[in-house]
């Protein structure tokens, strides 16, 4: 097997040197197009952190009636107070920029991904779920349910270096949980199979790539750096370092690379029967 060593942990001094290096490609931005300047300046002059600046926006994504903005970016802030939640949100963008051959920009992803703007969302409802604050956490989902069409439920835990590749239709269950290092493209589901109670929604291994449309579902649980093929419906284990593809999936090999989820190769040109 291909090793690969997986992305660095993200500390809270790499927190603070990304929160600067946006300033500043921010501010690039805002010189070179006329159009996005007022906003771009608001934006700067929200603060001078990364959070305080992620705040702002996601804020502003969001606001409304239920969620004046004011009141929604303070607990924003609040949250990325905590250095686990930081730096994960640091490492999200970094494994955005790392991933996805479309970025150019460290802006891009930060100002326009709503795969990213979402997960981001829903660490702060996760939080507040773990509080104790159920009915504000869920009210927190059903908006970005609303605007980002990224449906996760509150008590899911999500790990770091999360990329969620356009994210239009991912539903994420209750009971679900999602490793460090994973990839998940559009119209995912991590869902239930009945109404049973307990622990009824997938568990997702470290650097698991999940492609577009994929359904995984029940109490199962897939392994590090497995690959499910676009379109497959999962209702069983999936062991590491495989491919599964199919409906029902089945598994079509055991692949060269150990953490898919980072090379976003989705095709077969790596695989080793």
């Amino acid at each position: 097997m291909t090793m690969m060593i997986a992305p660095p942990r993200v500390s809270v001094d790499d927190v603070t040197r990304r929160g600067r290096e946006l300033r500043e490609a921010l501010t690039a931005l805002a010189a070179r197009e006329p159009l996005l300047r007022p906003w771009l300046a608001a934006l700067l002059a929200s603060g001078e952190t990364f959070a305080t600046l992620l705040a702002t926006l996601l804020a502003e994504k969001i606001a409304g009636e239920v969620l004046p903005r004011v009141a929604i970016r303070d607990l924003i802030v609040e949250s990325f107070a905590d250095e686990t939640i930081a730096t994960r949100a640091v490492a999200d963008l970094d494994a955005i920029v790392a991933r996805d051959p479309a970025v150019t920009d460290l802006t891009e992803p930060f100002l326009y991904f709503k795969g990213f703007h979402a997960i981001q969302l829903h660490r702060v409802a996760h939080r507040l779920w773990h509080g104790g604050r159920h009915p504000l956490a869920l009210a927190l989902q059903s908006r970005v349910a609303e605007v980002f069409a990224v449906d996760i439920h509150p008590a899911a835990p999500v790990g770091s270096g999360v990329f969620v590749d356009h994210g239009t239709g991912l539903v994420v269950g209750e009971t679900a949980s999602i490793g460090d290092d994973v990839s998940i493209l559009h119209g995912v589901t991590l869902g239930g199979t009945g109404k049973e109670r307990g622990r009824r929604h997938p568990q997702i291994g470290r650097g698991v790539l999940i492609g577009a449309g994929a359904s995984i579902l029940g109490n199962i649980t897939v392994g590090e750096g497995a690959k499910i093929a676009a379109g497959s419906v999962v209702l069983k284990d999936v062991e590491a370092h495989v491919t599964v593809a199919g409906v029902p999936a089945r598994v079509v090999a055991r692949h060269a690379v150990e953490l898919p989820a980072l090379t976003m190769e989705q095709g077969w040109d790596d695989y080793v029967i």
